[in-house]
């Protein structure tokens, strides 16, 4: 592996440097310097779990970039839970990336780059501050990564109105090294927030590094379980995949993937009505937009960071990633409906997030699109039983760490969208106070 480079140019960086940095000095993201290789058939002939798949998934793309015995512990500590697939029947598959500890798939990206973070630091006596945006599921897997690690401090901005409290409680009742920050205003009011104090010149001072999947050191491990998939299904000859998809981190490790070796036949972006990538692939502009609430919302993104990575692999040329990549848009409507009707016809239980991805598995199929298809299921539908519930007639069963979560005592700061006053909150978590709540 020959480092990291930035989306609009540059010298190359070591993969220590671009997790802490987040995004680049010039406002790009960081990318592989040079083309990832993996033989996947070889991954899947030698792997008997998700561990050995991801370490040597990790192994192909680092090479000696990150020591063995670090590579091993890291990938030990952090893939400690499983990723089943299952089957619904006609060639359609569930991933479910929901074991984790915020019960969500960024568990994977989130928890591999906090411990490679705390391995790699090359100031490791330095406090460093983690900012990161949530629009639902980031916050808590972040926060969970992070939670104890005695240098680190998290700081997680959310838009007040815009997570469910199930999702929110998994991270707002962590306290200690966590602060869980209320915005008023939208998840892309908490984007924005984040990227102006990146921009700011006190970031540098502050020790301040990013956590949503504009860091690679989340994105890289996304991979994984698309290779795992491919190994569980035996599907020497490849499969498709449904993301669901907001800022589109997912579906960005998923053509990495792809573009490294795996036999992926086809990506589908399956998105809510928060379109503004459907409408790129359509019109080859993109059109940023203000993100509408949905009830899958950990997708409502109207201007999502990761197009621009996409874009970098496809060297700008929209017809070049349509080649590659398809993308359907549901109301909430259809994501309700096809709640309970895989409940009842198929007796499977999905979020609102897995079933938008079931939605655009179906769409892929009924456009012609044949052989296996696995729908990537994002979170458990525990976290979203005002939506889960009433689909399915029935109360979804809560996980012993969602029920840790609903009796802890919240700790929340309320934020205007301003950034002189998330400067001030930032610093304090540098110096070790505690957020004002």
């Amino acid at each position: 592996m020959s480092g990291w480079r930035s989306t609009r140019g540059g010298g190359a960086v070591s993969l220590a440097e671009a997790m802490f940095r987040g995004p680049a000095p010039d406002g790009g993201l960081y990318v592989p310097a040079e083309p990832l290789r993996l033989d996947a058939r070889a991954v899947a002939r030698a792997s008997d779990s998700f561990q050995e798949t991801g370490l040597a998934v990790a192994r192909a793309f680092l090479g000696d970039e990150v020591a063995g015995p670090v590579l091993e512990a890291t990938v030990a500590e952090v893939l400690d839970f499983p990723v089943p697939l299952v089957p619904l029947g006609d060639g359609l598959h569930v991933l479910e990336l929901f074991h984790g500890p915020s019960l969500a798939f960024k568990d994977v990206g989130a928890r591999f780059m906090a411990a490679l973070m705390e391995r790699l630091d090359p100031e490791p006596e330095r406090t460093r501050v983690v900012l990161v945006a949530t629009s639902g599921d980031t916050g808590s897997a972040v926060a969970h990564a992070f939670a104890g690690r005695r240098r680190f401090r998290v700081v997680v901005l959310f838009p007040a109105d815009g997570v469910s409290e199930r999702q929110r409680r998994l991270f707002s009742t962590l306290g200690g090294n966590v602060a869980a920050v209320a915005v008023r205003g939208t998840f892309d009011d908490c984007q924005r927030l984040v990227k102006d104090a990146f921009r700011d010149e006190a970031a540098a001072r502050l020790g301040l590094t990013a956590a949503n999947s504009i860091n690679v050191g989340r994105l890289l491990p996304q991979t994984f379980y698309y290779v795992e998939a491919m190994r569980l299904g035996g599907w020497s000859e490849g499969c498709a995949f449904s993301v669901p998809s907001g800022n589109l981190g997912n579906l960005t490790a998923g053509l990495m993937a792809a573009r490294a070796g795996l036999p992926v036949t086809r990506l589908v972006a399956a998105l809510n009505r928060n379109d503004a990538f459907l409408r790129y692939l359509d019109t080859g502009t993109h059109a940023p937009a203000p993100s509408r609430r949905t009830v899958s919302n950990a997708m409502d993104v109207g201007d999502p960071s990761n197009l621009e990575r996409l874009r970098h692999l496809t060297r700008g040329d929209p017809a070049a990633l349509r080649r590659d990549v398809s993308a359907a848009a549901f109301d909430d409507d259809a994501t309700v409906a096809c709640i309970g009707r895989v409940h009842r016809e198929r007796g499977y239980t999905l979020d609102p997030h897995g079933a938008v991805g079931i939605l655009g598995a179906e769409a892929w199929r009924g456009g012609g699109g044949q052989g296996p298809v696995v729908a990537l299921a994002t979170a458990h539908p525990a976290k979203f039983p005002e939506v889960v519930e009433p689909a399915t007639g029935e109360a979804v069963a809560v996980p012993p760490r969602m029920t840790l979560a609903l009796e802890g005592e919240e700790r929340i700061v309320p934020l205007g969208p301003h950034l002189p006053a998330l400067l001030e909150l930032l610093g304090d978590a540098a110096a070790g106070l505690e957020a004002r709540t």
